[in-house]
């Protein structure tokens, strides 16, 4: 359906612009922005629309050289003229730019910025793209690129290297609809539209293929073959000269077929029917994770591709920040998004070949069949090199599962989610998850039951949080569960979680269980790691050690205890409350509830890896409920 018009500025709103120099009007006039420094903190708040920016990312956008002891009350009263640029318009401007996990986030409607309104008609264009509705298409898809000016956005402010990051993923959107619209107009017989200005974009982005593909077919549907095929010369000179490479198979068709004088079409490489999209849904519970998210979107998004590894306990929120993190850089990635489950319904690794099928099938990737794995590979790769799309492995057992699957080159990105480090993955970039804080744990709750609930014991509710150990996962049971027993009081509840005998019994919510979740984890472990484990577990009620206490609980030395500590720090079962990553940190943790589980598990710590106490809940396998309903850990 066709978008609804904005407007910029109309009916007494605010209009910010980044596809061009920074500016904002209001009743169409234009608003002043303040000095340098204002304008940068506005740009990157805008630029990350209603997301937390943590203030680490603002004091480098703003002083890259190194922040003056003034920083921090520099950054409140630019932050405090942010909010009156909207003070002036809502008369109260104290939802509009709030404190939010160590950052500030901006409140803006879609008729507020025009890069969000840039995305929601790239996005209606493309579905109408993919309805065959070409016309439908290229209109919308021309509306998104009159909101882009001549000049490159935020060129104002690109001496900044933070705002140069985002103006450049900025321009990199801009070209990908650019290149939408213009095959869409082509298809429609209207080369002659496309061709304008598809000369400058080419001069100024040689290496596009897909925007000198469509200046070749406009020119040789217009009748000017020579041309045409004279941009494919000097196409295939440049990357000879400067990459030392030829131009891709897709591209070399489309020559051949101009060379044979009949009606060529786009490569296959830019159609929009890549993969499509197989994304679970994001979760309306998600939570905090600001800086995290930041992260993620800033390296996976990046123009190049990257492949990120997002690793933590069982339940910390591994795959729900991964999914957000993938629904939020949909715009980047044109020929798809895909969600790969690399795990069985009992919890066990598939099987390379097994996934690289099933990429396969979702990507239409000739040859990705079997039974012939290197040929499969090689057709994956192939397609990887030629597109732009987002991948996310979920909840990867190790790294030989996924070897292969990764891209070797080109511009896709990759996201990984797993319990362990993956220490033997080359090239990647690693996030590493940990309990969230008190105060993003209660947040989540508070969704859950409700804030009027929560603060009827706010005293309870902290406890809750704490004996859960702030997993995302054990409080979601909890605000479930609570959400059903709505007669029981808070701190009957913090009562049983603060029991050790009894708290995985309560962290049940119909078909969700925590114990679950935590012996698919535990599943995972070798026999040596799980008689570690259980040892270190026996050490105290809160789970933490020192590497003096390991010593004397694994009857080692300190050298073998270290190799020890390290193991199990490298598959997520021990971590450390500073942060730390080796063992030589002060102080190590078994986070709280496997800790428990762990000693349930006494006397079979070196058994069958399924084994629990008489009594106890039969560990159900992994991807069940849980893993359904909360987006998984």
């Amino acid at each position: 359906m066709p978008l609804p018009p904005v407007r910029p500025g109309s009916a007494g709103t605010v209009y910010f612009s980044l596809l061009g120099p920074l500016s904002a009007v209001i009743d169409g006039r234009p608003l002043p922005l303040g000095p340098r420094k204002q304008r940068l903190v506005l740009a990157t708040l805008l630029s990350r629309p209603n997301t937390p920016v943590p203030v680490g990312v603002l004091t480098d956008v703003v002083w890259p050289e190194g922040p003056p002891r003034t920083a921090r009350k520099n950054l409140q009263v630019y932050v405090s003229a942010a909010r009156g640029l909207f003070g002036a318009v809502d008369g109260d401007d104290r939802n509009r730019v709030v404190h939010d996990c160590g950052g500030y986030r901006l409140r803006v409607e879609e008729g507020e910025l025009d890069t969000l309104r840039f995305r929601a008609l790239a996005r209606a264009g493309r579905a109408a793209g993919e309805r065959g509705d070409l016309r439908t298409a290229a209109r919308l898809l021309r509306e998104a690129l009159d909101l882009w000016g001549e000049r490159p956005p935020l060129h104002d402010l690109r001496d900044s290297a933070g705002v140069a990051e985002e103006a450049e993923r900025l321009e990199a959107r801009c070209l990908t609809v650019y290149e939408d619209w213009a095959e869409a107009e082509i298809e429609t017989g209207r080369a002659g539209v496309a061709l304008d200005g598809l000369r400058d974009l080419v001069e100024r982005h040689p290496f596009r293929e897909r925007l000198r593909a469509a200046w070749m077919n406009s020119l040789h549907q217009t009748g000017r073959q020579a041309e045409a095929l004279e941009v494919y010369d000097d196409y295939r000179q440049l990357l000879a000269r400067e990459l030392g490479l030829e131009p891709s198979p897709a591209m070399a068709a489309l020559y051949r077929a101009m060379l044979g004088g009949g009606r060529a079409s786009r490569p296959a490489a830019s159609r929009n029917a890549a993969c499509g999209v197989s994304l679970p849904a994001d979760s309306r519970r998600f939570t905090g994770r600001g800086d995290e998210l930041a992260q993620l979107l800033d390296v996976a998004g990046g123009p190049d591709g990257a492949v990120v590894i997002v690793s933590g306990p069982a339940g910390v929120g591994k795959s729900a920040l991964a999914v957000r993190a993938a629904h939020l850089l949909a715009e980047g990635f044109p020929d798809g998004r895909v969600h790969l489950r690399a795990r069985r319904e009992d919890g066990t690794a598939r099987a390379r070949n097994d996934m690289l099928d099933e990429l396969g099938r979702l990507c239409e990737v000739g040859g990705a069949g079997r039974p012939d794995p290197a040929r499969a590979e090689n057709a994956w790769q192939d397609w990887l090199s030629r597109h732009r799309a987002l991948i996310v492995l979920d909840d990867v057992a190790d790294e030989a599962s996924v070897r292969g699957l990764l891209p070797r080159s080109g511009r896709c990105s990759v996201l990984l989610t797993a319990r362990g480090q993956l220490a033997g993955l080359e090239a990647v970039h690693r996030t590493a998850l940990a309990a969230p804080e008190d105060g993003e744990a209660l947040e989540l709750l508070g969704r859950l039951i409700g804030e009027d609930r929560l603060r009827t014991d706010p005293s309870a509710a902290l406890r809750i949080v704490r004996a859960c150990g702030g997993l995302p996962l054990a409080v979601s049971v909890s605000g479930m569960r609570l959400a059903v027993l709505r007669h029981l009081p808070l701190a009957e509840y913090a009562d049983r979680l603060d029991d050790p005998t009894a708290a995985l019994d309560e962290l049940v919510a119909g078909d969700v269980s925590v114990r679950s979740r935590l012996a698919a984890g535990w599943q995972d472990l070798s026999a040596r790691d799980r008689g570690a484990l259980v040892r270190l577990a026996g050490l105290g009620c809160d789970g933490v050690f020192t590497l003096e206490r390991a010593m004397a609980a694994l009857d080692s030395d300190e050298r073998g205890t270290i190799r020890a500590v390290e193991a199990l720090i490298d598959t997520g079962a021990v971590t450390s409350p500073a942060g730390e990553v080796t063992a030589h940190a002060a102080l190590y943790e078994v986070p709280r509830l496997l800790c428990l589980y762990a000693r349930e598990n006494v006397g079979v710590g070196e058994g069958s890896p399924g084994a629990v106490l008489p009594g106890r809940e039969p560990a159900r396998p992994a991807g069940s409920g849980a893993s359904r309903l909360l987006s998984r850990g």
